[in-house]
């Protein structure tokens, strides 16, 4: 029902002036506010036209925003909205009790009004709330796109009321061409998808809390984060010691800065472990933005168990213009303004994990796909490129060539390992990768050479397993070691065959756990205490710390050249080593076992330097050609295949498309520092957002089988639907974490 006001016509006489309300607002002394629909569709329209046109598509964006709310013109949703927020109690709801569906009226409309063109808009207008539908389901319910468009009552509900000719046929005709071709095409409705849900987040974020959206967007410009980080550098250069590590640092960081006027796309940046890759490929990233005016930075990392290193260094030097996103995200580094960006990415640098940020490319949800219009015109580093999950391979490299070509992305790929991404065809098979990748480093191999710091020692027979008695007994004989394993069982198998005060570090432990262990091993390692590590694959990308002596598990070769990058780091010792075993059970069935195997063939019965780089693109050819598949679970094809019908599967592609297989797993709440007050409060309270983002670092994922053993046993309680607590106090080691076995590797634990 609509609701009247008086506005006066051209010859001065009040009338009545029908008012349609978008959203209402009660004020503190009680009064009601009304954000009429027309000014919300238009200022949507407005806003959403307006970051479409970042990437040459503004006219799709304004129709999109402009349709959206259509359906809020129908008596049903009037009535709803009146009745729901109070300003009519006695609007009469009869008939349309619980939400009322205002999304689909906009999708019938825009393919009356369009015809075919009109398909795209209603995939963005009919998903704005609920997520980007499939076409078709097979489910007896009208989730999908086909079955929506089917139901014409929802524009019969609007068809009688009094809708401004301009909004329902704008002189405005959409003539862009999704870029890309059928091959883009839902990348660019993904990005359309996500201006438009931004718009209509930040209008009515507007309307309901001015104060709130008045303190987005209030961070400092690249260039004057250039400027910090510039000014950080030159502390930093003029405080080091003058070692051979250090200038090659040096060199390094020359390098990027010269680099970093060439034109945007594909970069490679390849250093050797301890090389300072991270300052030096941020100083690129700045310096690259400012030279061709791009709005950020985006630093990707694989596991939470290192960003919040990163993320750290990244603050000291530029304060809160750094907005740290991933799930493990301790809420005390939080301010309202950094929380408020993670929603959008709308901050100069954004630390985020592999997880968050290839998931939001190929997500359905409204909140996962808001940001993605804010990754255009961007500089986004991989960082530990190498590290990316080869199941999934083929549909990140078809992304990323396509931001890189359309939307105005820069993507450097840093690492000490550079895996072989280039397009290539086998028998039967071609992967189409990543070509015309230009290398920031002059001469790699120079770089290799002079930061050779270490002697790796591979096994004389790869096929002789030893016993982790004898790795204990050899690890005992060294002051300082780290020892890196495969798998929690192993970390502690060994581990309990160590001597008193030997670390224990593992995903079997929560991220608060972990991230107090690594801050002492570092503490510890810089007043030159001895001390000796068993840890798994979660110490190796990035984490810097630096041993003498390393100990590692056959795995892949990559993994081999991290468990390196570890030792003798800043080459304080004539030439470190690294002894690589081959331990008493080999890999869990996966990726673990494809890359050792992939070691073993390449190695066996060859006397050159294991860690010559030449070696690294033939593993990672090798080891590709090993995987089950590179586009495992089909994303390419749910995404591609009936594209040129207008026939897309984004929800069914956005569940298929998950890093960390949370199909197999469960986090548990453990008892470790505060956790139990926090559990308690859960229990009293309900999950609340602020206790949900402060429980998640005392959360550990293991098996569902394992789980429900658990369960069962009385060790862990559901404490809420769906969430599950520790219940016991021998459940949780302060030393070694939960001490349930599970055969879930590292690789699979952290996100």
């Amino acid at each position: 029902m609509p609701f009247f006001a008086h506005s006066e016509n051209s010859a001065g006489l009040k009338r009545p002036a029908k008012r349609y309300l978008a959203h209402v607002r009660q004020e503190d002394d009680g009064a009601f506010v009304i954000h009429e629909l027309e000014e919300h569709l238009r200022a949507v329209a407005d806003l959403t036209g307006g970051f479409a046109s970042t990437f040459g598509h503004s006219d799709w964006g304004q129709l999109a925003g402009l349709w959206h709310d259509l359906g809020k013109y129908s008596s049903a949703f009037q009535s709803y909205i009146a009745h729901g927020s109070g300003f009519d109690p006695e609007a009469h709801i009869e008939g349309c009790k619980g939400r009322v569906n205002h999304s689909s009226a906009g999708a019938l409309h825009a393919v009356e009004k369009l015809g075919g063109k009109g398909r795209l808009l209603a995939y963005l207008i009919a998903g704005h709330h609920a997520g980007l539908p499939d076409w078709h389901s097979d489910e007896h319910v009208l989730a999908s796109l086909s079955q929506r468009l089917e139901d014409e009552q929802h524009l019969l509900a609007i068809s009688n009321m009094t809708i401004p000719t301009d909004v329902l046929h704008p002189a405005i005709t959409p003539a862009t061409k999704p870029p890309g071709g059928e091959a883009g095409l839902a990348l660019w409705l993904r990005m359309l998808f996500s201006c438009l849900v931004d718009g209509d987040f930040l209008d009515t974020e507007k309307f309901m809390d001015g104060e709130k959206g008045r303190s987005r967007g209030t961070f400092s410009s690249v260039v004057e984060l250039l400027s910090k980080l510039d000014k950080h550098m030159t502390q930093l250069m003029a405080e080091a010691k003058t070692t051979s590590v250090n200038r090659v640092r040096a060199e390094v960081l020359r390098q990027c800065r010269k680099r970093a006027s060439d034109a945007p796309g594909l970069f490679s940046l390849t250093v050797p472990t301890g090389g300072g890759k991270t300052l030096s490929s941020l100083t690129f990233a700045l310096n690259h933005a400012i030279h061709h005016k791009k709005h950020r930075v985006i630093y990707v990392i694989p596991y939470t168990s290192i960003i919040e290193q990163t993320a750290g260094t990244f603050r000291d030097i530029f304060g809160e213009n750094v907005v740290e996103h991933h799930s493990n995200l301790d809420p005390e580094k939080e301010t309202a303004k950094s929380r408020l960006a993670t929603e959008n990415w709308d901050a100069p640098v954004i630390v985020t994990t592999n997880v968050q940020f290839f998931e939001s490319l190929f997500a359905a949800r409204t909140s996962s796909c808001r940001k993605l219009h804010n990754i255009v015109n961007s500089v986004v580093v991989l960082d530990e490129a190498q590290l990316l999950n080869p199941e999934f391979l083929q549909p990140i490299m078809s992304t990323i060539n396509l931001l890189a070509q359309y939307y105005g992305v820069t993507f450097v790929l840093s690492t000490a390992t550079q895996p072989a991404l280039n397009s290539r065809e086998g028998f039967g098979w071609t992967f189409r990768g990543l070509d015309g990748v230009r290398e920031i480093m002059a001469d790699p191999d120079a770089l290799y050479r002079d930061l050779k710091r270490v002697t790796v020692e591979m096994p004389l027979d790869f096929h002789a397993r030893r016993r982790w008695e004898d790795i204990a007994t050899e690890l005992k004989a060294h002051g300082s070691v780290l020892a890196v394993v495969n798998t929690r069982r192993d970390c502690r198998e060994l581990h309990r065959l160590m001597p008193g005060g030997t670390i224990h570090l593992s995903a079997a432990m929560c991220g608060e756990h972990r991230s107090r262990v690594i801050t002492g091993i570092r503490e510890r390692l810089k007043k030159k205490v001895l001390i000796r590590v068993v840890s798994t694959q979660l110490v190796e990308a990035g984490v810097d710390i630096d041993f003498p002596v390393v100990y590692r598990a056959l795995s892949g070769l990559d993994s081999i050249a991290q468990a390196s990058g570890r030792c003798n780091r800043e080459g304080e010792e004539k030439r470190g080593k690294v002894v690589v075993f081959v331990p008493p059970k080999s890999s869990p069935p996966g990726t673990l076992r494809r890359a050792e195997q992939t070691t073993i063939s390449l190695l066996s019965g060859s006397k050159s330097d294991p860690m010559a780089r030449e070696l690294f693109t033939r593993y990672f050819e090798h080891f590709y050609v090993k995987a089950d598949s590179l586009d495992k679970h089909g994303i390419n094809d749910l995404l591609t295949r009936d594209a040129r019908e207008l026939k897309i599967q984004f929800r069914t592609a956005a569940e298929k498309f998950q890093l960390i297989d949370d199909v197999e797993s469960q986090a548990i709440l453990v008892w470790y520092g505060e956790s139990q007050a926090l559990i308690g409060k859960l229990k009293k309270d309900g999950p609340e957002w602020w206790l949900m983002r402060k429980l998640q670092r005392y959360s550990v994922n293991l098996s569902r089988r394992a789980v429900d053993k658990l369960v069962q046993s009385g060790e862990v309680q559901e404490v809420w639907p769906g969430i599950f607590a520790q219940a016991v106090s021998t459940l949780y080691d302060d030393e070694v974490g939960v001490t349930f076995g599970s055969e879930l590797t590292a690789e699979q634990l952290i996100g």
